[in-house]
């Protein structure tokens, strides 16, 4: 029998579970691959051979396709990745081939507040410690990658400014003339780092590089990170790192990695990044692990190549968005979706009672301290009003003519009543309802849930996307701001609408999507607004230039790509039995 939810902790239940778990070698027997197609590191993760996968399976039609989403969260997050367990356990139970695609975990909020985005309770993605800490080295790789890049424009603006051009011929360089207030990419690393985010580099004398402001920004918003969750095959990788912008010369025109003569050596560090990691659910059923969270600063996707393969090794495939169908859900619908050329079948919206007594009016929760007593209590007027919130995220999907299944997300601590208000007014927004009780019963308590979602993908849909790629830029942003987060317009600072100007007058940059960065507490770009807010514009500060990834990412209001570590952050609970060299306390 499984550890009780209710009196252990996930990393216990976890270690628990990997007891009995199969082994990647009887999980690939099951899921139909040979034994070319799996790459093991050890015995209960492994790599898949994508590309002799996809081959083999090139006439094999595809499996129905599910995204899961949600409500805009509370800091605290409603259990996405949980759902989406929990679904394909629940789907394993009803005797369904089922496989998820879920992203791989940062550094920075696993060391810090909200954990290793492996699920919990009996809905967990297993084994839990290589998960958490640098899995298969995907993430690593593309630090390699990305900041490899910074040391090739680094030393070349070293080089330019030490050298005249008859030394730099000599050197086989030709003079970009960078400009070093012009640069658009800075480090990474996978921790929250504030003190990191504006730095000054090159201090010293000559041989020490060349001095100016720079800074880091956190490993999954790179440009590397969401090139891994776009690309089709290693050639369309090899491209499109190539097609980075760097930095701008003194004239405005963009320097790439190409033009650094770096892109391939990029490339190299992904050779093995690219195929997706193999784990299971705690109830055994397949789990692919590929790409990277943080959709509000990054597309925070599960791959393409990961989806692409589960669809074909299964009849029902389930992937994740991240955070709220405003910001994960719409970079699934109009980049991931355009992208790949795959349709989906249904979105499963969560929404847990908590989540919506918050928007309804309830004390907003405060990461690392306890829950306001509050949200233990019945309300069924503060569940009610947070509904709002509920029926414009089901709003969203339905404009994409994807069939949504509201997930209710149960804790044991909700009440019939709240639960029955939310039930009438999500299914008076035109949404199939499902309680689901995954986190306390595993499969078991998905099997509503599962039903529902199996219902949907039999149903007619008719996806569309919001924008065509003719489509100017602003007009772009204006149509997301008011169809998706229910603004009155958007408006620029002088410095973005500049840029925005210099955009749609670049026909190689004006007709590539668009990935807006928000903050996901709130359908504004102010955090503490919440529920459905009226009368307010969107303010974009910034727009950069992803030309590999092949979208432009427009920036609105104070978000930050490098997010900050808290005052009582997890890895002050997390240590290691210094006996069996388990590690103890992640969640």
């Amino acid at each position: 029998m499984p550890l009780d939810p209710t009196k252990h902790a996930d990393w216990q239940i976890a270690e628990d579970a990997e007891k009995t778990m199969k082994t990647v070698y009887q999980l690939a027997e099951e899921m139909g691959l040979q034994k070319e197609e799996l790459l093991p590191h050890g015995h209960y993760v492994a790599k898949l051979d994508f590309k002799k996968i996809l081959n083999r399976l090139s006439g094999r039609p595809d499996a129905k396709y599910i995204d899961v989403t949600a409500i805009t969260p509370t800091p605290l997050g409603e259990g996405k990745s949980t759902t989406t367990m929990g679904l394909t356990e629940g789907l394993g139970k009803r005797g369904k081939k089922v496989i998820a695609a879920i992203r791989q975990p940062s550094g920075g909020p696993t060391m810090n507040i909200k954990g290793s985005a492996a699920g919990g309770g009996l809905s967990q993605c297993i084994p839990l410690t290589p998960f958490s800490l640098g899995l298969t080295g995907d993430i690593n790789a593309i630090m390699n990658a990305h900041n490899l890049a910074m040391v090739a424009l680094t030393s070349r603006m070293q080089h330019e400014f030490n050298y005249n051009d008859a030394q730099l011929a000599k050197r086989k360089l030709k003079r970009l003339n960078i400009d070093p207030r012009n640069v658009e990419m800075k480090w990474i690393i996978d921790f929250c780092a504030q003190a990191l985010r504006d730095i000054v580099i090159g201090l010293g004398g000559k041989s020490d590089g060349f001095m100016m402001q720079s800074g880091f920004a956190i490993a999954v918003s790179s440009e590397v990170m969401a090139i891994l969750a776009v690309a089709k095959d290693m050639k369309d990788m090899r491209e499109r790192m190539g097609k980075i912008v760097v930095a701008y010369d003194k004239q405005g025109n963009p320097v790439t990695t190409e033009d650094l003569g770096v892109a391939g050596a990029m490339t190299a560090w992904m050779v093995e990044a690219l195929n997706p990691n193999l784990m299971q659910t705690i109830e055994g059923q397949p789990v692919l692990v590929h790409a990277g969270p943080f959709a509000n600063i990054a597309i925070g996707q599960s791959s393409i190549i990961a989806d692409r393969v589960g669809l074909k090794l299964a009849d029902y495939h389930v992937t994740e968005s991240g955070f709220g169908a405003d910001i994960g859900f719409e970079k699934f619908w109009n980049l991931k979706c355009r992208f790949s050329g795959l349709k989906p079948h249904a979105a499963v919206i969560v929404a847990t009672i908590r989540a919506l007594k918050c928007h309804g009016g309830a004390p907003i929760p405060v990461p690392g301290k306890p829950i306001p007593a509050e949200y233990s209590q019945e309300n069924v007027g503060w569940v009610e009003a947070g509904t709002a919130n509920l029926a414009h995220h089901i709003k969203t999907v339905k404009k994409a003519g994807i069939n949504p299944v509201v997930c209710i997300n149960a804790f044991y601590s909700d009440t019939d009543n709240e639960i029955n208000a939310v039930k009438r007014i999500a299914e008076q927004a035109g949404a199939r309802v499902a309680v689901s009780k995954h986190w306390q019963y595993g499969g078991d308590g998905a099997l509503e849930l599962a039903d529902a979602v199996v219902d949907a993908c039999n149903e007619k849909n008719d996806f569309k996307f919001l924008y065509d790629l003719s489509t100017p830029l602003r007009q772009r942003i204006e149509m997301i701001a008011r169809e998706v987060y229910g603004a009155d317009g958007a408006d620029y600072t002088p410095d973005a609408l500049a840029k925005a100007k210099r955009m749609e007058a670049d026909p190689e940059i004006s007709t590539l999507g668009t990935c807006m960065v928000k903050t996901h507490l709130s359908l504004t770009d102010n955090p503490n607004l919440k529920g459905v807010p009226k009368g307010w514009r969107l303010v974009i500060r910034d727009i950069l230039t992803y030309k590999g990834a092949g979208f432009v990412v427009p920036v609105a209001g104070a978000i930050k790509l490098m997010p900050g570590t808290s005052s009582d952050p997890a890895y002050r609970r997390i240590d290691v039995d210094t006996e069996t060299g388990k590690v103890k306390g992640l969640f």
